[in-house]
């Protein structure tokens, strides 16, 4: 082995030490660092912290407004604090405070995050059109996105349609179009056309939902329903069953509607057994009563009867028990048919606590069906057939 070898081996053993109270001292004068700069951060900032983990926000709140006092450049601290009397309800002082920061000399390039918070605060209030003038200034700035996101919820919950697809398609990116959400604006922009009796504009809006987003069976249901009253039914039928490729679970939300447009169309038997055919190929629709009802009107009761205990059997719950029951009780023994009818009322009162939609995102439970929950304000999450709850 070489010299030029064996120092090649043995220069990092001699340097170890070198390396290591370089660390060290980098180290120490790092912690010195921490040191200094804790004994400048007033008592009160970790006594508020430490009663933010004991969920004491009165104490935290009074901790952190001494802190600011104390505080020369206290904007970080005051924004905390802010927040902490928005969440405890006490909006004025959240307000007086962000206002305060706001004419500061200090504020620097927090000017727009602490506009932001103000705009929360006179939200939190009920103070809508300052928060949205506020929201509006700050779509030019570097809180612009946030600022959109909180426009787009006050839209929503004004209902104010046009506002909410514009503010969406300004927000939408590669990794969120906003286009599911945009469709269901269009489609409460088409429902409120068609309250006005304005039938045209309701078709338009109708249409605009399915350009943003194809599989917007609330859309087809719409047309379907414009078709109808145009008397067009073949158009109708069309719109309806083209739900069937879009989703298909939410074909028992228009299984009426569509045996209707067959039946005005001429071809109520066609109907009939388009239904049936959807209730064979997905047995969790909920079809049978409508089913049970056009085979009474269409075939009589005993064919009624059969399509019924049919559809049952094939899905087998309380809803189908409850219809059973009824279908049976009239070929009971006498002796038995009291005690029959008394179940059947159990079982229907037990129907109307445990079935019920629910909203797949966070479990809100109703029995009226909602296309935007209203507890999570999610779109389209409630089931549309009822479920055993």
């Amino acid at each position: 082995m070489s010299d030029w070898e064996l120092w090649q081996l043995l220069l990092p053993i001699i340097l170890l030490p070198v390396f290591f109270g370089m660390g060290w001292f980098a180290a120490r004068i790092d912690m010195k660092t921490v040191l200094k700069h804790a004994k400048t951060v007033p008592e009160s900032v970790y006594a508020g912290l430490d009663a933010l983990v004991e969920r004491n926000t009165g104490k935290a709140a009074r901790q952190l407004a001494e802190a600011v006092e104390q505080l020369h450049n206290a904007c970080e601290p005051a924004l905390t604090l802010g927040k902490l009397y928005r969440q405890r309800g006490e909006n004025d002082k959240a307000i007086a405070l962000h206002r305060a920061l706001l004419d500061s000399p200090d504020i620097g390039n927090r000017r727009d995050r602490v506009a932001y918070e103000l705009g929360l605060d006179y939200q939190s209030a009920g103070l809508v059109d300052r928060a949205e003038r506020i929201f509006l200034d700050l779509q030019q700035g570097n809180m612009a996105k946030q600022a959109r996101e909180v426009l787009l919820n006050i839209y929503q919950q004004d209902r104010d349609w046009e506002k909410a697809v514009a503010t969406a398609q300004a927000l939408a990116h590669d990794e969120q179009t906003y286009q599911f959400e945009i469709a269901q604006f269009y489609c409460e922009m088409a429902q409120a056309a068609l309250f006005r009796s304005d039938t045209a504009q309701a078709h338009a809006h109708a249409l605009a939902a399915l350009a943003a987003n194809k599989k917007c069976t609330r859309a087809n249901m719409i047309l379907g329903d414009i078709a109808q009253k145009h008397g067009d039914f073949a158009a109708a039928v069309a719109a309806y069953t083209a739900i069937e490729k879009q989703n298909h679970a939410y074909l028992g939300m228009v299984g009426e509607r569509l045996y209707d447009a067959y039946d005005a169309w001429g071809k109520p038997e066609e109907g009939l057994a388009v239904l049936t055919g959807y209730a064979q190929t997905f047995p969790q629709l909920d079809l049978v009563n409508v089913i049970y009802e056009k085979s009474l009107l269409l075939h009589g009761e005993g064919a009624a009867n059969a399509a019924a205990v049919e559809r049952v059997r094939a899905k087998p719950d309380l809803a189908g028990v409850y219809r059973l029951l009824g279908l049976q009780i009239s070929d009971l023994n006498p002796a038995w048919k009291a005690d029959a009818d008394m179940m059947r009322g159990i079982v229907g009162r037990q129907l109307q606590k445990a079935l019920m939609y629910r909203c797949r995102h966070c479990h809100f439970k109703s029995q009226v069906f909602f296309w935007h929950c209203p507890a999570c304000n999610k779109w389209e999450t409630f089931t549309p057939n009822k479920i055993e709850i």
